[in-house]
């Protein structure tokens, strides 16, 4: 038996604790106060603890191994988990502390930090559009000069599209960073490439990839956010180039940032210009936007369930047997709603296999052995949520620290 130390600042993961806990571990759960009432899987869970604050500053991180710590002095800790992309700085930082087995602060960071996951990629001859940091002026102003706009600006630790911003012109770009003052360090330069935007969902163990499902957002995570959509996303012919050219990407990613057992989101868009894939991000971590259900639905894998599995055998020192792989499509819409609790009946199709249950959200999971059918009812479907249940909240800038 393991004792399992998992943390987590958002309400997510139910699927993972539990699984935790049926493969015999003793489970923990470092959470944020204001979720204590949230649906936890409390009987997979031997003990909550609570912090108010989720912030990744040194002085909190701090306080957080000092808790850890205070715990250990009676119970002892095998395994640290982060299962939110906010997590992963601090469950790194403990394991440092304590030489607690998986992923330290250098490993950590190119999975949260998006300058050093450009680096690495670039280092490692994997492709990646322009970038620049924000270090040295005359190294912006020749990126500016020589990269044709448009370019975006990048906060380096946050998630998905949080905090971008696009830009079309130099002088708007140095408005923009004099924005940023003693701060714009945290950011980055990047071209802006017109394309398709792919996502990798994968389980690696070992080293090794063990499983991957490559999907095509129709709308990007960063047109929601900036420009109040719907998003929507689709699970790719598992038979086609693009799927297998994604899972190669994928694993050179995976090999550089030297993963060894976690679950992975990565991020690609496939260019208008030159038809290549240009490496955009990725995680250590189950994908957000409830895309594990999309996955599962094509796939019959659950990713929560499978990564808590790895991340026991690893710590036990025993071996991962992966899931049998069902090969059929998925597509996912997610919409924030006018209503707090949406009528679900115009959305009756027998493909549909998950429904969102959150106030004032709509979004539901469609599978199909055909990949016509889930284009079908996701553009069927997108057009009712637009017209009777579509409300826009676009994302405002984030802070600058």
């Amino acid at each position: 038996m393991l004792t399992v130390l998992c943390i987590s600042f958002y309400f997510k993961g139910e699927e993972f604790l539990t699984s935790c806990k049926e493969d015999g571990n003793t489970v923990y759960l470092l959470t944020n106060k204001k979720l204590e009432n949230k649906p936890w899987p409390r009987d997979a869970v031997d003990e909550f603890f609570y912090m108010e604050n989720d912030s990744n500053d040194p002085t909190n991180i701090d306080n957080i191994i000092k808790g850890v710590a205070w715990l250990m002095r009676e119970r002892k800790i095998d395994a640290i988990i982060a299962l939110d992309d906010f997590d992963v700085e601090k469950a790194a930082a403990i394991r440092e502390e304590f030489r607690i087995p998986g992923m330290g602060q250098t490993t950590a960071r190119y999975y949260r930090d998006k300058l050093a996951m450009r680096k690495r990629a670039q280092d490692d001859g994997i492709s990646v559009p322009a970038f620049t940091p924000l270090f040295n002026n005359e190294e912006i102003n020749y990126f500016a000069d020589n990269i044709p706009a448009p370019w975006v600006l990048k906060p380096r630790s946050e998630a998905s599209a949080a905090g971008i911003k696009k830009v079309y012109d130099k002088q708007s770009l140095w408005q923009h960073i004099d924005q940023y003052g003693d701060n714009r360090h945290h950011f980055l330069l990047e071209q802006f490439k017109p394309g398709d935007v792919y996502h990798v969902d994968a389980l690696t163990f070992d080293g090794k990839m063990q499983f991957y499902c490559a999907s095509r957002y129709l709308s990007t995570p960063f047109d929601v956010a900036h420009g109040a959509g719907i998003f929507r996303s689709v699970t790719c012919d598992p038979f086609s180039k693009d799927f297998a050219q994604l899972g190669s990407l994928t694993d050179d990613v995976m090999v550089a940032f030297r993963m060894r057992h976690s679950a992975s989101h990565t991020e690609f868009i496939k260019s208008h210009e030159d038809g290549r894939f240009y490496f955009l991000e990725t995680s250590s971590r189950v994908g957000g936007a409830h895309l594990a259900k999309m996955v599962e639905a094509a796939t019959d894998v659950n990713l929560w369930s499978e990564w808590a599995k790895i991340e026991s055998a690893a710590a036990k020192g025993e071996t991962y047997q992966p899931p049998k792989i069902r090969k059929g499509y998925a597509g996912i819409l997610i919409s924030l709603a006018r209503q707090e609790n949406p009528d679900y009946a115009p959305f009756n199709a027998s493909e549909i296999v998950w429904k969102m249950s959150e106030h004032h959200h709509v979004g539901m999971v469609v599978k199909s052995d055909k990949a016509d059918r889930v284009m079908q009812l996701l553009d069927e479907y997108a057009g009712v949520v637009q017209q009777d249940y579509h409300a826009s909240a676009p994302m405002g800038d984030k802070p600058t620290n």
